[in-house]
């Protein structure tokens, strides 16, 4: 009885447990069926059409005019009349120098003509006095000339004693030191009591006229030339003033509000970098920008017949970027693509890798592999640019 009865529980393990493990295998098939079924996924096809991109550089800016105040006699500074960063104006008084030997020379020479001017009148009375015994036969005509030329010599040493003076004035009036431009003053070196000259290495202080500002940059060769064929003109002189409008970027990162103008370039190019140099102009009319800044300049250029795809549909792989096309049997194939970014954030300009017609996978990359097949369904740019989840990103 007993072995009887162990039979049967035995026999009925083995009809319980079957049913499970054929489940457990059937289940497996299904899932794995699954995995090999087509999932649907959004493509675009790719077109040509216009696009304008951003060329970037970095740049230095500086005023209008930056003039070196420096001294023209030397001495210790006796006033400073203004503080760093004052606007001022042109002719406005900035240091006063002082150095006593210059207002001394100033009343040597005033004496100086003093003295010329009473000798001038000796030697006048002398010719008037002359001239009637020389007209009446009394004393010979040499008597006369040799007066006349002893005023001319002392007219002349008058002459000189007031060229004397004018000289002296100057240097007394170089004490004073004005600004030559309107603008903003920098940094003060020299305190009060410093003594300087025009030897001093350092300038007393700069002023800036920032009503305009220069942007200096340095582009290469091959930029040069491109930034020459777009702009229309027969000279330089006139591509210059054909070129575009080109944007100030500040070190914020924030833009500034007005555009401004390549105006000259280098006449050759630089042999040490292999560069020209360009300076771009900007107004600056409320000086929110001083000199000193550094900034990017933005070049724009504008393409013709460019495809133009969504970043979401890229990948990067070891530095290099990569779309996944729609190809034979609805199988997916990475391409590799040169691509420039376009100012909305959210597309490229494919300059390479992708021709008009291409189907281009628009969702999904990043779990997609080379030689999936997929279901392809067709969407818009538009729609692409505006889902949910580009408004996310």
């Amino acid at each position: 009885m007993l072995k009887k009865s162990t039979l049967i529980v035995v026999a009925s393990f083995f009809l319980f447990t079957l049913p499970i493990s054929c489940g457990k295998k059937d289940g497996k098939a299904g899932a794995a069926a699954q995995q090999q079924t087509p999932q649907p996924y959004k493509y675009i096809v790719a077109e040509q059409g216009p696009a304008t991109i951003f060329r970037t550089y970095p740049a230095r800016l500086e005023g209008k005019q930056n003039i070196e105040i420096r001294p023209k006699v030397d001495g210790f500074i006796d006033e400073i009349y203004v503080d760093e960063g004052a606007y001022v104006r042109k002719g406005q008084a900035l240091f006063k120098i002082r150095n006593p030997q210059y207002e001394q020379s100033v009343r040597v020479q005033e004496a100086a003509i003093k003295s010329a001017q009473a000798e001038v009148a000796t030697a006048q009375m002398q010719v008037t006095k002359t001239k009637p015994l020389v007209d009446k036969g009394i004393i010979s005509k040499y008597e006369l000339e040799s007066a006349v030329l002893a005023l001319k010599a002392k007219q002349a040493n008058l002459a000189q004693a007031q060229a004397n003076l004018t000289n002296a004035r100057v240097n007394e009036a170089y004490t004073y030191i004005n600004s030559p431009v309107e603008g903003y003053v920098g940094s003060l070196p020299y305190r009060h009591g410093s003594y300087v000259s025009s030897a001093t290495a350092e300038p007393l202080t700069t002023v800036s006229n920032i009503s305009s500002i220069y942007a200096y940059f340095s582009i290469n060769e091959k930029e040069q030339l491109e930034f020459l064929k777009q702009s229309p003109g027969e000279s330089v002189t006139e591509k210059l003033k054909n070129s575009p409008a080109v944007n100030l970027i500040l070190s914020d990162g924030t833009e500034y509000n007005q555009k401004g103008k390549v105006e000259s370039m280098s006449g050759q190019v630089d042999p040490q970098t292999g560069s020209f140099m360009m300076r771009a102009t900007f107004a600056n009319e409320n000086g929110l920008i001083r000199s000193g800044y550094s900034a990017q300049i933005q070049i724009p250029t504008y393409l013709e017949n460019v495809i133009i795809i969504p970043q979401s549909a890229t990948y990067d792989m070891q530095g290099k970027i990569f779309v996944y096309v729609v190809g034979k049997d609805n199988k997916v194939v990475s391409q590799e693509v040169t691509v420039n970014p376009l100012p909305d954030g959210q597309t490229y300009a494919v300059s390479s890798g992708l021709k008009p017609g291409d189907k281009v996978v628009v969702e999904g990359v990043g779990i997609l592999r080379e030689g999936a097949e997929i279901v392809p369904k067709e969407t818009s740019m538009k729609a692409v640019l505006t889902s949910p989840e580009a408004a996310q990103k």
